[in-house]
This record gives C-alpha cells, sequence and structure tokens, in this order.
C-alpha cells in the first residue's frame, strides 16, 4: 500500500495495526515510521535467510488488497449504472449497435478504467517494494523544477543511489505534450545530479504510442539516461533488485487461476 495516499485517520489507524505509536505525530513522521517498520523488518528477515518468502508474502498480500478494492469499486459501478439515463443508445441503434450491445460496452469502458488504474499502481508498487528490499535507503522522492514554474516539483519514482528510476507498467499516451513533460522531467533530473532510468514494463501496441516511446527512449539517451520496455525491463529490475518480480507475479495468477477453477 502507498501510504502516501493515506488520510491522516487511516494513516494513524494502520500504523496502530503495525504497533507504532501515533500520539503527537504528523501525517510526515507517520510515514518515516512506517517505513522504519517495514526496513526493519526486512533486515531480520535477511539475516534468517527468509528475505525472499517475506517479499512473496508482502506482493501476494499486495495483490489481494488490490483485487478486492478493485471488485469493490466495479461492483459499485454497475449498481450506479443501472439507474443511468441511457438515451444515447439511440444513437448507438442509428450506428448498428443494439441496446443489448450498447450495455455492455458501456458497462465495460466504465469498469475497465477502473482495471487499468490499479494493474499500473500495483504492478508499479510490486517494482518498488523489490527495489526497497535490496536498497534500505532508497525510496521516493522529489525534485525541484528547475526549468520552469509548472509543475513546482517533479517525482522520482525510486531514488536507487543516483539512479532516478520511474516505473511505468505501460504508458500508450499519444500525446504530444507529453513529449515537452517528460523532456523537461528528464532535464531537471539530470540537472540534479541523478541518472533518469526508464523502465516500462508493457510496451503500447498502437502505432503512434509507440512513435511518443522511440522518441522518449531517445530523449533519455541524450542525457545519458537509461531506458528500458517490455522483456528489458522486467531484465532490469531483476538485476538490480535480485529479485524476479515477473516470476513471483506468474505463480500468483496461476494461484489465482486454480482458485477460479
Amino acid at each position: 500500500m502507498k501510504v502516501e495516499r493515506l488520510k491522516k485517520a487511516e494513516l494513524d489507524d494502520y500504523c496502530k495495526i503495525l504497533g507504532i505509536e501515533t500520539k503527537g505525530k504528523n501525517k510526515t513522521d507517520l510515514i518515516a515510521d512506517v517505513y522504519n517498520h517495514h526496513r526493519a523488518e526486512i533486515d531480520k528477515a535477511i539475516k534468517s535467510g527468509n528475505c525472499l518468502d517475506l517479499l512473496k508474502l508482502k506482493i501476494s498480500n499486495l495483490a489481494d488488497e488490490y483485487a478486492n478494492n478493485l471488485r469493490e469499486k466495479i461492483d459499485t459501478r454497475r449498481e450506479e449504472m443501472k439507474a443511468d439515463n441511457n438515451s444515447h443508445y439511440l444513437i448507438y441503434r442509428v450506428l448498428g449497435i443494439s441496446n443489448n450491445e450498447g450495455s455492455l460496452i458501456d458497462e465495460y469502458q466504465n469498469t475497465g478504467r477502473f482495471l487499468y488504474k490499479y494493474a499500473g499502481s500495483f504492478l508499479e508498487e510490486a517494482a518498488s517494494l523489490c527495489l526497497f528490499f535490496a536498497n534500505s535507503k532508497g525510496g521516493k522522492t522529489t525534485v525541484e523544477n528547475t526549468e520552469g514554474k509548472k509543475p513546482k516539483t517533479f517525482e522520482i519514482y525510486f531514488l536507487n543511489g543516483n539512479d532516478a528510476v520511474e516505473l511505468k507498467w505501460r504508458d500508450a499516451t499519444t500525446d504530444g505534450d507529453h513529449i515537452i513533460k517528460e523532456h523537461t522531467r528528464v532535464k531537471v533530473i539530470k540537472g540534479h545530479g541523478y541518472k533518469p532510468i526508464r523502465v516500462m514494463f508493457y510496451y503500447p501496441q498502437r502505432e503512434q504510442a509507440i512513435k511518443i516511446q522511440e522518441i522518449l527512449k531517445t530523449i533519455y539517451s541524450g542525457v545519458d539516461g537509461e531506458y528500458y520496455a517490455g522483456d528489458e525491463a522486467w531484465n532490469y529490475l531483476t538485476k538490480i533488485s535480485g529479485y524476479d518480480l515477473k516470476l513471483i507475479l506468474t505463480e500468483i495468477a496461476e494461484r489465482r487461476d486454480n482458485e477460479n477453477n
């Protein structure tokens, strides 16, 4: 779970579950305490030789959490859609789409947004866990935007030593402005003395989105950064962290398949 996303009350409850004292502490203090707690837990597992087992357990628990939240979101949206005004189905019918087809399209379009969001957040968080297990001093940080006023800061998903690692599950954007913003972000990170590294696990499939990624790859190369996509991204994470995340996720997926069958 990304504790940074939790509201103060939610963070208090989470800390109490972990046995962390919350009295008189602000959100920043509590987030630091949570990371210190997990770090101590990991260090203990390393000493006992159970680090991989702990990582698998944490990723499995993370998967359960995301799966349950996703299911709840989808079920809620489906209930909401029962009260929707479907007068626009007239246009669907004009275009040869039946009411039944239109209903299914709307349902999958609405619920699909949740799936894409949760899939991306889960994979990026699981990958970050692998890096955190390998580097006790690494983690998320921000740097000041020295190239403009907006945004004020740029996020580094995981600062691994001098490597500013950006984790992406997939980037299918076709927006030209995305290139400008990414170019600025990379220049800013480089200007702060870090090496920009982009790790994207799934490559887009549409022609225009692929062209955007080729441009981004050139941008990273131009500042002596690194760009990894597809199999290269999985291999990079395994090499840097020492953990084969794809294998761990495959085991979880196969267990899910068996449960569903």
